[in-house]
């Protein structure tokens, strides 16, 4: 389990070692992997724009940050990321490669009901930025946060965005996801239901990738159990300090108590319906019954887990929140195979709409 990930030294170019729980990677490494991705994207961008301006223009672009690495390395200035490193976070890291990699895989998938796959890159900002938005401030609302409630000014604005420390809520970002994808759908005039089909898988791909990123960080820690699999997390990670602040564990223990690792179930399950959605999404009878099957099972999977989950008390009716969203997730799944099935409305492979970017 780690908070950080790694964090890339600017003090020497190649450095390569570790110190207690966390690796110091050279900014050189960082300046020559990231050099390495430009050139390749740029040569595929040639390959398949035919454009040789196109992709230079794009090489260009992309490798100002690793020249801003490189002036940094070379230069030394006495700024904070000089001195101390740059972190890359667990938690982020993985919401990151969640994001690409479930962009990707809709933009594959989108092409089956006949809308050109940039059309998914043109939405990347509408879902994510109300999604985390959603997300966040659901967080806010039900959980709380220490560091937020202290703040004031500029730093209360910082702590309520603050997302690379965690606290998020999966519901939240589902709502705040779909009101900015039926803004832009209704804006770009595409149907909204086929265009959800396609995005759900990609959703549990996400959340799969974005669980791993619990782990890492401590949040959304499991009971106490005793079997093999059983993880510990050390002192410097969220679920200790949140053990110690409820009187569960003694502050001068070396680890806490064996736990289910909840988050990993979780990532396992949200991976396995991201298959089976995927699966079905080539079979579905009409429009809207990937949605509907996808807001039936994953309720199901998430209610099972949460009572092996021990960081959240029970809401109301002795439920925890996510049971009673689960609970009526479930009954709006229903109802929707239902209405679906009534207009057996099925988008085949025809372009929808003429597709100018933004």
């Amino acid at each position: 389990m780690r908070t950080n990930l790694l964090r890339f030294m600017f003090d020497s170019a190649w450095r390569f070692d570790a110190a207690g729980n966390e690796l110091y990677v050279g900014a050189g490494w960082l300046i020559l992997i990231w050099t390495l991705a430009v050139c390749v994207l740029s040569g595929w961008i040639w390959w398949r724009e035919r454009s040789l301006a196109e992709a230079v223009l794009t090489a260009g672009f992309w490798l100002l940050i690793p020249a801003g690495f490189l002036s940094l390395l070379l230069l030394q200035p006495d700024f904070g990321i000089v001195r101390d490193g740059c972190p890359v976070f667990g938690y982020g890291f993985m919401m990151f490669v969640g994001f690409s990699t479930a962009s990707w895989l809709a933009a594959r998938r989108i092409r089956m009901i006949g809308v050109d796959s940039d059309i998914i890159w043109d939405m990347l900002m509408w879902a994510l930025i109300p999604g985390l938005i959603g997300a966040r401030t659901y967080f806010l609302l039900r959980h709380g946060n220490p560091e937020f409630s202290a703040a004031v000014g500029v730093q209360k604005l910082i702590a309520a965005v603050a997302l690379w420390d965690g606290g998020i809520v999966f519901y939240g970002s589902v709502i705040g996801g779909m009101a900015g994808i039926a803004t832009f759908c209704r804006l770009r005039k595409l149907p909204l239901v086929p265009i959800l089909d396609v995005l759900t898988p990609s959703l549990l791909v996400g959340e799969g990738f974005g669980r791993i990123g619990c782990f890492l960080y401590g949040c959304c820690y499991g009971r106490a159990c005793s079997l093999p699999w059983a993880v510990r997390f050390p002192p410097d990670s969220l679920t200790f300090g949140q053990l110690v602040v409820k009187g569960q564990l003694d502050p001068l223990a070396s680890s806490t108590m064996p736990l289910h690792p909840v988050q990993l179930y979780s990532s396992g399950a949200a991976f396995v319906l991201a298959g089976i959605l995927s699966w079905y999404f080539r079979r579905r009878p009409y429009d809207g019954a990937v949605v509907s099957l996808a807001a039936i099972l994953y309720p199901i999977s998430r209610y099972g887990l949460e009572s092996l989950r021990a960081d959240v008390a029970p809401f109301s009716l002795g439920l925890k929140d996510a049971e009673i969203f689960s609970l009526l997730l479930v009954a709006a799944g229903i109802g929707g195979m239902y209405y679906f099935s009534r207009h057996r409305r099925l988008t085949g492979t025809r372009r929808v709409v003429g597709l100018p970017t933004v």
